[in-house]
């Protein structure tokens, strides 16, 4: 599996440009982060391509979709965003839904595929793909509009454009519906980046109620070739649980060969 950083979950209170050597040095050679607009992506990008590592997502501007008045304002986000991942060489965007406004939940979700069939001839052009992704409102997330993912993979359906995919979190979707490599395995086409943290709490991978390996080893038989993104909030040294988890990627699971 492909895995990338979260620097600003997993290295929080460092720069990026600093997390960038760690990362390497921890034996990863992709990072993501959440926002770009507060960084300095020319001295980003410039570490990165020295320590040899890709940046392989970032967020787009958070702009509500579920807002029919702001798509305007979602648009020229995205646009900036689409901007900023040339700079980085990104090829993924995540996107997120904004708020439940309290409108009828057909109105908001109606809003939110229109904005996605706007955004979409821009990001075919671009060769960006957009992710959408739903986030528990059970812990972390109160008030958002999109939880489930059955839903999620149901909308970017109905918007129909090869560049409007979905970011499964299996950390929020533990929370909010489980049935992880089922979901996983049936929707991997639509998958353009995967997030991971341990449950409860969403700390280190290892120590959780979900059996990361196993899922791991179920996404790379069904064929997904994207980034696995470590999203987590260490409780240990960070530096050693990111080696512990390289390590582990570089052992053949049982009963594969090298």
């Amino acid at each position: 599996m492909k895995f990338s950083v979260c620097t600003d979950a997993v290295l929080r209170g460092m720069s990026t440009q600093e997390a960038v050597k760690k990362v390497r040095e921890c034996g990863h050679d992709a990072i993501e982060f959440w926002t770009w607009w507060d960084k300095d992506l020319t001295a980003i990008v410039a570490e990165a391509k020295r320590c040899h590592v890709e940046i392989a997502t970032f967020c787009t501007r958070f702009v509500p979709l579920t807002e029919p008045t702001q798509r305007a304002a979602y648009l020229e986000g995205l646009k900036e965003s689409v901007a900023a991942a040339h700079v980085c060489g990104t090829r993924v965007l995540i996107s997120q839904t904004g708020a439940d406004t309290g409108a009828p939940r057909e109105f908001q979700r109606a809003s939110l595929v229109a904005g996605l069939r706007a955004a979409a001839p821009m990001l075919e052009a671009s060769g960006v793909t957009l992710a959408l992704e739903p986030l528990n409102l059970l812990y972390d997330h109160k008030g958002y509009f999109l939880s489930r993912a059955d839903e999620a993979f149901d909308i970017i359906r109905e918007v129909a454009s090869p560049n409007v995919k979905v970011l499964y979190d299996i950390y929020h979707q533990q929370i909010t519906e489980g049935n992880l490599v089922n979901t996983l395995t049936a929707n991997v086409a639509d998958i353009a980046h995967i997030h991971v943290a341990g449950h409860p709490g969403r700390h280190e991978i290892d120590d959780s109620e979900i059996n990361a390996p196993y899922v791991f080893r179920a996404l790379d038989r069904a064929g997904y070739e994207g980034f696995i993104g470590l999203e987590y909030f260490p409780l240990r040294d960070a530096m050693v649980g990111l080696r512990e988890v390289a390590r582990a990627a570089a052992v053949p699971a049982a009963g594969t060969e090298e």
